[in-house]
């Protein structure tokens, strides 16, 4: 029997139901629409949500005596999950009668801003731009940093923590306060 609230009977198996894994791929669409509802709509936040929900499932599932009503226990976890973040979500806009000061425009645009962080970082002397390049361009960790150099992690720390201060330093970037 599928309803709408049910695992299907022919998936208790010896009175064993089949794998958690199995339940998310056969429940997962139904159990994404319902998040849609729940969260206006909203891709990002339903997936979040049906996430959030089967992990706190998966993680209590010793608990639930009967797995034949694993669905109506999952949909539950999702309704009590979202009520629990309207809770906690703050209400950081209040209605008011006048208008907020204008954003002042930015005197640098950012492709300006890339180019001249982009000539400091060519100032910097070569292990110390390496080091930079890798640890915040290509959002390395210090330890794949200190890898790929063939140096100690305590090295990279070092490095980059000097070449840091030294941008902070370079007249190009300090002039106009980007650091």
């Amino acid at each position: 029997m599928l309803g709408d609230h049910m695992v299907p009977d022919d998936h208790v198996v010896s009175g064993v139901h089949l794998a958690f894994g199995d339940y998310v791929r056969l429940r997962g669409a139904g159990l994404l629409r319902m998040a849609l509802s729940l969260t206006g709509s909203n891709r990002a936040d339903a997936e979040d949500l049906v996430q959030s929900a089967l992990v706190k499932t998966y993680l209590s599932l010793d608990k639930i005596s009967n797995l034949a009503a694993l669905d109506t226990y999952v949909r539950r976890v999702m309704v009590n999950t979202q009520i629990s973040g309207w809770r906690r979500r703050r209400v950081d806009e209040y209605p008011t009668d006048e208008l907020p000061d204008e954003p002042a425009a930015d005197s640098i645009s950012e492709c300006d801003l890339h180019e001249v962080v982009q000539q400091a970082v060519d100032r910097l002397p070569r292990r110390m731009r390496a080091a930079v390049m890798l640890r915040y361009y290509d959002d390395m960790s210090e330890p794949e940093v200190a890898a790929a150099l063939g140096v100690s992690v305590g090295t990279v720390k070092s490095t980059v923590a000097r070449a840091v201060a030294k941008l902070r330093e370079d007249a190009g970037l300090g002039a106009g306060g980007l650091l």
